[in-house]
Parts: structure tokens; sequence; C-alpha cells
């Protein structure tokens, strides 16, 4: 599976299978893999009222099931087909989440000028291996491994606060008649939610977008560990 860079401030992830209370939580998912719903569309989610980075975590494991998940991969989806980032914002991880997650100085900048560019880049990588005709390929379904989520502690790389994070579920898509499948590097909690904060790698090659591990098929997930 392909690990690749992030520099400076970046959001490193610590592979941890501690558990503690709300904050950090004493039980982890049963190992079982669970596919979204297929998604047909690349409709973008409406969105909320609520900004979910204003309110404070929480310990609840993510679903990898449910529709909000689901309209979340959705969302992403939409960004790979048109290479884009802006109506694949929903399925990233909230700016004032990450605010509040990160011990940094500046953690707003960080990730507007660190993290969405790289999700940009990433997201025009994936869209490469669609094809002439990117618009016809259709998502299949998002497959995540549950027993490779893991809780990450508070003051582990320069977090004040704790997640869940999953490495490399996949997204599962059909071009031209052939099941095919990338990885999704990172997905982080908040409040119960999965959101990608690393599309193509977490720690990366270089300049330019990324592709986590592409396959023909839906691919199998591979736990990593970097920090």
């Amino acid at each position: 599976m392909l690990v690749i860079v992030a520099v400076g401030a970046s959001l490193v992830i610590a592979r941890s299978t501690k558990g503690s209370s709300t904050s950090s939580p004493t039980t982890r998912a049963p190992r079982v893999t669970t596919t979204s719903a297929p998604l047909a569309t690349t409709t973008v989610p409406p969105t909320t009222t609520v900004d979910p980075g204003s309110l404070p975590q929480t310990g609840a494991f993510p679903s990898a099931t449910g529709p909000a998940f689901t309209a979340r991969m959705a969302a992403l989806w939409a960004g790979v087909v048109t290479s884009t980032t802006q109506p694949a914002l929903p399925a990233f991880f909230p700016e004032s989440a990450y605010v509040a997650l990160k011990a940094v100085g500046n953690a707003s900048s960080d990730y507007t000028g660190r993290l969405l560019v790289e999700y940009g880049a990433d997201l025009a990588a994936a869209h490469a291996l669609l094809g002439a005709v990117p618009a016809a390929a259709t998502l299949v379904g998002v497959n995540v491994d549950s027993g490779y989520g893991h809780w990450v502690p508070p003051g582990t790389c320069y977090n004040t606060v704790g997640y869940y994070e999953m490495p490399n579920a996949r997204v599962v898509y059909s071009v031209a008649g052939q099941v095919k499948s990338f990885g999704i590097a990172s997905m982080i909690s908040w409040r119960g939610e999965w959101y990608v904060v690393h599309l193509g790698a977490i720690l990366r090659s270089g300049g330019g977008g990324e592709v986590d591990t592409p396959q023909s098929g839906p691919g199998t997930s591979a736990y990593s560990s970097t920090c």
C-alpha cells in the first residue's frame, strides 16, 4: 500500500488501539468488513446549518453503512468525477474541527494551505483513472474494514482531542464494464462520523496528487501505521 509524507504541522496519524472514556473509549469495533450502499448518482448532499466542528468531539465509533456516510461518499465521488474540490467538501474533515483538534500554531492556515490543496490534487489524480469519459464511471460503494478503526488519544502527534482513525477504506467503482478500486488513505472521526482527511496519501512522495493503491477489482484494505 502506498503511504506517503505530511510536512510541517501535518495531521499525522497515530496507529493506536488504546481506549478510554468519551474522550478515550474503552472498546473498539469488531473486525467486520462493511460496504456502503451502492451510489448511482453524484448528487452532493444538502449542507446543514450546524457546523459539526463547532460541537464537541464524542467517543462514538462511526458507522460506514448509514445514510450520512453514504451521502459523504457520494460527495467524494462527485469530486473525483469532476476533478474539483467543491462538490467533495462535505466528505472532508471540517476545518473548525481540525482547528479544535490540532495543537499547532495557525491550524486554519495549515488546513487551507496544505490539507485542502492536497485533497484537490488527489481528487484530480483519482479522476485520471476514470478514462476518456469520467462521467460514465459509476460508484459501486465504499468498503470499510471496521477492525482497522482505532482510537488516537489526546496528546498524540500534536492533537489535543482524541479521535478514531480508519486507514485504507476502498472506493469501488465500475468503468467500461470493469470493476476497479482505489484507497482512501485515512479517514478520521468527528462526533461519530467518518471524514476523509488524506485521500491519496498520509506521507507524500512530493508535489502533485497521489492515488492510494489503485487496483482491478474491489481490492483489499491493509492496515498501515504512521506517526
